[in-house]
C-alpha cells in the first residue's frame, strides 16, 4: 500500500509539474510576444484552457473586448447548429398563377449556397436548367417575373462595413434571394509602363444594370493586387481603383453584385427570352416589392423547389474559406426562423441571448454582424473558448471539428482585417492532452505575415 501511495504521490507531482511547464512556457513565449517592437501600441489577449477539466492553463487580458475578425464565425457556426440543427435546408420555391398561369413567381428563403459553384447540384447553370425544365410544355409565354421580398430585411449590408469591402467579394451582404454566393469576376488587362491606365476587358458572367469604370494604374511587375471595387449607393455605377501589374493581360479581381436578386432574375429572363418563353419587353419587377405584397399561396402552384445543401455542409466552407456572405445569411437565417422576419440585427440580439443563457456575460459578445468583417465588433477570448468547449459536448462537434482549417499543425479558425489578426480552436498535444484557446491581437504595426509567425511561436507552447 505505501509503495502504492508513493507511485501515485509522484505521479500526481509529475502531471502538476508538467501542467506548471506549459504554463511557464506560455508566460515565457507572451512575455516574448508583448515585448516586441510590432506590438508597442498594440493590444492582445490569449486565453487557454484544458479542454477535459475546463482548468485555465492561461489568461492574459481574456476580459477585454477586442476586434476578433473572422474568428467569430466560430460563434455563429456553433449558434447555427444549436438553432437551426445540422440538417437544416434553404428551400427556394417557383410558382406560377392557378389561373392564367401568365406570371412566374420567386419564393426565396435566403439560401446563401443558391447558384455556388461549390456543389454540383447548386451551379447557376445546373438551377436555371431546372427551373426551365418544370415549367409546363403548354406555356407560351409568362408576362411577369416576380420575387417575394417580404419578411426579411431589404438593407443587406451589416453596420460597420467599409466602403473599401462592401463592393467587393468578400463584402457580398446576404439578400432574400442570393446568387452566385453574389459575387462576380472582373478580368483586368494592365500596360507595358508604370502608371499605364488599367482596362476592364469584361465581366463573368455579364451584369445586368450594373456597369463599371476603371481608374485603377499599372504597377511595378510583381506587386500584387492592389486593386479594389467601389461603388455608390444606388447607383448603378462601381470604380475599379488602386493598381495591379505591369503587362498582365488577364488579371482577375471579384466584386460583390450590388444586387443579386436583380442580377438572377435578369438572367433567368435573357435565357427565358432565348427560349421564347417570355416576350423580350418584360419588365424586370425585382425591386417593386409592392407588386408582390398582395399575393398569396391560393393565387399560385409551386412548379419548383430547389433545396439546398445541409447546413453541416454550408459550415464546412462558411469555415474553410472563410465566406462572409454565409455568416450574414445564418444570422439573419436564424431570426427569420425564430421572429418570421430575417435582419442582422434580430439575428445578433438572438446569438447575444443564447449565449447569456448559456451563461456568458452578454457584454462579452459586443457583435454587429455573423462573419466578423465589421471593425465594430468585440469579442473576448473568453466567450470563444466557452463556445468552443461548449461545441465539444454536441452530437454536431465532429462536423464542426472537421470544418476547421488546420495552420501550424492546429485546427483553428484565423481572422484577418486591418491591423488585426486572431486565431481560436483545439490543439492535441504530444503527451495527449487537449486545449482549447483564443488569441486575439488588435491595433499591430508591421506586415500580418510577420506577426502570425510570432503569434505561432507563442502557441507553439501548446505542442
Amino acid at each position: 500500500m505505501r509503495k502504492l501511495f508513493v507511485v501515485a504521490s509522484y505521479l500526481l507531482l509529475v502531471s502538476g509539474s508538467f501542467a506548471q511547464t506549459i504554463n511557464q512556457k506560455l508566460q515565457k513565449a507572451f512575455h516574448q510576444f508583448e515585448s516586441d517592437a510590432q506590438l508597442k501600441q498594440a493590444a492582445s489577449s490569449l486565453y487557454v484552457i484544458d479542454a477535459k477539466t475546463s482548468k485555465v492553463v492561461f489568461d492574459k487580458n481574456s476580459q477585454i473586448g477586442l476586434a476578433p475578425a473572422s474568428t467569430q464565425k466560430i460563434i455563429t457556426s456553433v449558434t447555427a447548429f444549436e438553432l437551426l440543427g445540422k440538417n437544416y435546408r434553404y428551400k427556394t420555391e417557383f410558382g406560377i398563377d392557378k389561373d392564367s398561369g401568365s406570371s412566374l413567381y420567386i419564393l426565396p428563403s435566403g439560401d446563401p449556397t443558391f447558384g455556388s459553384w461549390r456543389w454540383n447540384k447548386a451551379a447557376s447553370k445546373e438551377i436555371i436548367k431546372r427551373i426551365i425544365q418544370s415549367i409546363p410544355k403548354e406555356k407560351k409565354e409568362f408576362g411577369s417575373i416576380l420575387y417575394d421580398n417580404r419578411k426579411w430585411d431589404f438593407g443587406n449590408i451589416p453596420d460597420g462595413w467599409i466602403w473599401q469591402d462592401v463592393a467587393n467579394y468578400y463584402g457580398a451582404g446576404a439578400e432574400k434571394l442570393n446568387w452566385r454566393e453574389n459575387q462576380f469576376d472582373i478580368i483586368l488587362e494592365s500596360g507595358t509602363n508604370i502608371g499605364d491606365p488599367v482596362q476592364i476587358i469584361k465581366t463573368e458572367p455579364i451584369l445586368f444594370h450594373y456597369d463599371l469604370n476603371s481608374i485603377a494604374v499599372s504597377a511595378e511587375k510583381g506587386s500584387g493586387d492592389n486593386a479594389y471595387i467601389y461603388f455608390p449607393i444606388n447607383e448603378g455605377l462601381g470604380t475599379v481603383k488602386g493598381t495591379i501589374p505591369i503587362k498582365e493581360k488577364r488579371f482577375v479581381i471579384s466584386g460583390a453584385l450590388p444586387s443579386a436578386s436583380n442580377q438572377f432574375i435578369a438572367e433567368l429572363i435573357d435565357t427565358l427570352t432565348k427560349l421564347e418563353i417570355v416576350n423580350p419587353g418584360l419588365a424586370l419587377e425585382a425591386n417593386e416589392r409592392h407588386k408582390i405584397a398582395k399575393i398569396e399561396p391560393k393565387e399560385y402552384k409551386i412548379i419548383h423547389t430547389e433545396i439546398s445543401p445541409s447546413l453541416d455542409s454550408i459550415i464546412y466552407w462558411f469555415l474553410k474559406k472563410s465566406i462572409n456572405l454565409y455568416g450574414e445569411a445564418l444570422l439573419k437565417t436564424i431570426a427569420y426562423e425564430k421572429y418570421g422576419f430575417g435582419s442582422t440585427d434580430s439575428g445578433v440580439n438572438i446569438v447575444k441571448d443564447f449565449w447569456k443563457q448559456k451563461g456568458l456575460d452578454e457584454n462579452e459578445l459586443n457583435i454587429y454582424d455573423g462573419s466578423g468583417l465589421s471593425p465594430l465588433n468585440r469579442v473576448t477570448t473568453h466567450a470563444q473558448v466557452q463556445i468552443l468547449k461548449y461545441a465539444k459536448g454536441k452530437s454536431w462537434y465532429p462536423y464542426f471539428y472537421d470544418a476547421l482549417p488546420e495552420f501550424n499543425g492546429m485546427k483553428m479558425k484565423s481572422g484577418t482585417i486591418s491591423d488585426v489578426k486572431g486565431f481560436c480552436g483545439y490543439h492535441k498535444a504530444k503527451d495527449g492532452k487537449e486545449y482549447i484557446f483564443s488569441f486575439l491581437v488588435n491595433n499591430y504595426n508591421g506586415s500580418a505575415s510577420t506577426l502570425v509567425t510570432k503569434m505561432y511561436k507563442v502557441l507553439d507552447g501548446l505542442k
